[in-house]
């Protein structure tokens, strides 16, 4: 059984978002389901701090031993940081995908957007728990 958080926003694509302190900006990372269905992530390919996202464009990519699987962003905005961690031990989105294992900080553009994606009940019904 996966972790799915109350606090946060999902995507169908299995992103997820975090409010930060800033309330402009969000954490945006991948679940702990989706850590769970790639298995052993090996490589993290994030986009550069000021790089503009539109709404689920891709933002990166993510390499497993058995998969690689593009990242989309649930929300349109610039991005503010990347994860330096992820560089010297991408598995930290395996270990700890809700916390050391983020992956953008994003500033948002339009934060009507964040209403529009799933809540953690939503999203527990989506992958099935």
């Amino acid at each position: 059984m996966s972790a799915i958080p109350t606090d946060l926003r999902y995507t169908k694509e299995h992103e997820y978002v975090k409010t930060t302190s800033d309330p402009a900006v969000v954490q945006i990372g991948i679940t702990d389901y989706a850590q769970g269905e790639l298995g052993d992530v090996v490589y993290v390919d994030l986009p550069k701090p000021g790089a503009t996202l539109a709404k689920m464009a891709v933002f990166g990519t993510i390499e497993a031993v058995k998969a690689v699987s593009e990242l989309f962003c649930p929300v349109a905005g610039t991005v503010v940081e990347g994860n330096p961690a992820l560089e010297g031990d991408p598995a930290l989105v395996n270990r700890d995908p809700y916390g050391a294992g983020w992956m953008i900080k994003l500033r948002v553009q339009n934060p009507a957007e964040l209403r529009e994606l799933l809540s953690a009940a939503q999203y527990s019904q989506q992958i099935g728990q």
